[in-house]
């Protein structure tokens, strides 16, 4: 199937045309293209526990809004024999479509492509949505599943990366930036997701590491699981790069979508008004009595934020790291507001 692939995107049309018109012609490319890396590949990332790029971004969007760019774009590499190995879309989808009504910009990085590795054209498409999200004014959503850089490309892989660490700064307080990951990433594939806004990670089938356990063991002589060394609650814990441990891919992908609805889609805008029916004049005989007489004893700050909060709801950042403080976003009469509290529940609880 692959080698049709190729022949379909390297015959001349007058030559391809002897079989099938030109509208013809396109559909069975699209068809190819959303193959991937072969019903084998997609089929084993499903039994992984994951879905495929394709369906992150169906199951992540607004039904029907996605709109994809450079669908049929392969890499120029001729080392290694890569000049014989190239998938239309060159292991990533880019495009733009609707998060309940509002313009976001997303990629996808298709594992079952070269193992989701970036390469030239493949960080083109990163930098090229990354690009029309800050001019139109859009949030940039990163769903990473990649290996890190293609490494047959050698340098020209590690430019890009280059490339899109500086869209990452460029972008940084003009338009939200999320990153999800949903697989196993490593080297170049987690400087970027570490430095945007949010990062949420999906327990036991993602992780984030510069590399992994085999080179550690081989160099250092230290032995080390996938989960001590990058996994998600590592992140969420420890290091506090991860902001969320979702414990699906679409629980990762509701999660982001309800993130979305608490920040602008730029630093123009303010946030999305959610209308509540929980009154403005609302009041709570309970909060007299939840912060103790007696300073030593301990209460949850989060029963007094859902006491205040729009319906009682608290959206928690960053829940499993630092828990002497409490953050994240709620609503106040309708109008989305951050939260940073102490938390005395923990630090007197010692």
């Amino acid at each position: 199937m692959q080698k049709f692939a190729n022949s379909l995107n390297y015959l001349p049309m007058k030559t391809k045309t002897k079989t099938m018109n030109k509208l013809e012609f396109l559909k069975e490319k699209s068809r190819l293209a959303e193959e991937g890396g072969g019903a084998a590949r997609l089929e084993k990332q499903r039994l992984s526990g994951k879905m495929t790029a394709r369906e992150r971004i169906e199951f992540f969007l607004d039904e029907g809004s996605f709109e994809e760019f450079d669908k049929f774009v392969v890499h120029r590499s001729t080392d290694f024999g890569l000049e014989t190995q190239k998938f239309l879309g060159d292991g990533v989808i880019t495009g733009h479509g609707l998060v309940d009504g509002r313009e976001v910009f997303v990629f996808a990085q298709d594992f079952t492509v070269f193992g989701g590795s970036l390469s030239e054209t493949h960080a083109q498409k990163i930098c090229k949505v990354m690009d029309l999200a800050m001019k139109t004014g859009a949030p940039i959503i990163g769903l990473n599943d990649s290996g890190g850089a293609r490494i047959q490309e050698g340098v020209v892989s590690l430019g890009g990366y280059a490339d899109i660490f500086l869209r990452n700064t460029l972008a940084s307080g003009v338009v939200p930036q999320i990153s999800c990951i949903l697989g196993p990433c490593a080297g170049g594939a987690v400087y970027s997701p570490a430095i945007t806004d949010f990062n949420i990670m999906v327990k036991d089938t993602s992780y984030m590491f510069i590399t992994g356990p085999d080179v550690i063991k081989t160099v250092t002589h230290e032995e080390v699981t996938k989960d001590e060394l990058g996994g998600a609650m590592t992140h969420n814990s420890k290091s506090g790069v991860a902001h969320f441990a979702a414990d699906s891919d679409e629980h990762c992908l509701r999660l982001t979508r309800e993130l979305l609805s608490f920040v602008p889609s730029n630093n123009m805008e303010n946030p999305p008004f959610v209308p509540t029916n929980d009154a403005s004049s609302r009041t709570d005989s309970k909060l007299n009595s939840m912060v103790p007489e007696v300073s030593t004893q301990p209460y949850d700050i989060r029963d007094i934020i859902h006491s205040v909060a729009d319906d009682n709801y608290f959206f928690e950042v960053q829940e499993h790291y630092a828990p002497n403080i409490v953050i994240g976003f709620t609503r106040l009469g309708g109008y989305s507001v951050g939260i940073v509290a102490n938390q005395p529940a923990f630090w007197l609880a010692f």
